[in-house]
């Protein structure tokens, strides 16, 4: 079975991406393999390292314990889930493209410099790159450019989002590219709102308006387990899928 290593296994969504990986059958059909958890990654001087991952998860044991050593787990085929920051997921991918490993990639806020260096990885190992790994939102992303190219100028275009407080980044990946999605399909920027609040786990709004009427599309997502079970799609995809720089809605398509 293709093998997964998750990176900030003690976070909110390593947790939940090791919990839902137990749902898997190891029976599962050949053109949709099973995952098998082989290692779990967290930062040096984390409370959780030394824990088995499920344990962690709250999900009883894997046999996978918590380590701060990314060269002894991320391996030729591997495949890398991460949901952390921008600097260790690019300490990360330099090892999946020397080792020739693949990777799914939900951390959000990388720089201009650090996405053309993914890009460049990209060259020598399949890398999937995603700010929302729910098939919801990657659906509306397909949407969005066709909806505002047939609205037209006459139309507004506003997009909010909003995120629990210990969201970091402001506004959202998703955010972020749903407005690119838009600016690209009509040469307009969109206003982004952003608020943090509570413990929302997220919800994005894209309104188009004119003079008589409107149109809303809305994503709330109710549990992190959305994400986290995308994910897991995507790294079946992954373990099938030649170098190259891919989205999500390489997955879904």
């Amino acid at each position: 079975m293709p093998e997964v290593v998750v990176a900030g296994a003690a976070g909110r969504m390593g947790s939940r991406i090791i919990a839902c990986l137990r749902d898997i059958p190891p029976d599962a059909r050949a053109d949709a393999p099973g995952l098998i958890l082989r290692g779990a990654l967290e930062a040096a001087g984390h409370p959780a390292l030394g824990r088995d991952a499920g344990e962690a998860a709250g999900v009883g044991s894997t046999g996978v314990t918590i380590t701060a050593d990314p060269e002894a787990v991320i391996t030729r085929d591997r495949i890398l889930v991460e949901f952390s920051s921008p600097e260790a997921t690019l300490e990360h991918l330099r090892l999946v493209a020397e080792r020739s490993a693949r990777a799914v990639i939900g951390t959000t806020g990388f720089s201009p410099a650090q996405r053309d260096e993914i890009a460049g990885l990209g060259a020598r190992a399949p890398i999937m790159v995603a700010p929302n790994m729910s098939v919801g939102v990657t659906v509306a992303l397909r949407l969005l450019a066709e909806m505002a190219r047939a609205l037209g100028d006459d139309y507004d275009v506003e997009i909010s989002e909003v995120h629990h407080r210990f969201k970091k980044d402001a506004p959202s990946g998703t955010a972020k590219t749903l407005a690119e999605r838009i600016e690209s399909a009509t040469g307009r920027k969109p206003n982004v709102h952003a608020v943090r609040s509570g413990d929302v786990v997220g919800e994005h709004r894209i309104v188009f308006g004119t003079l008589g009427d409107s149109i809303e599309i809305i994503h709330r997502a109710s549990t992190r387990d959305i994400f986290a079970k995308g994910s897991i799609e995507a790294a079946k995809w992954a373990a099938k899928a030649k170098p190259g720089l891919y989205t999500m809605l390489d997955v879904i398509e």
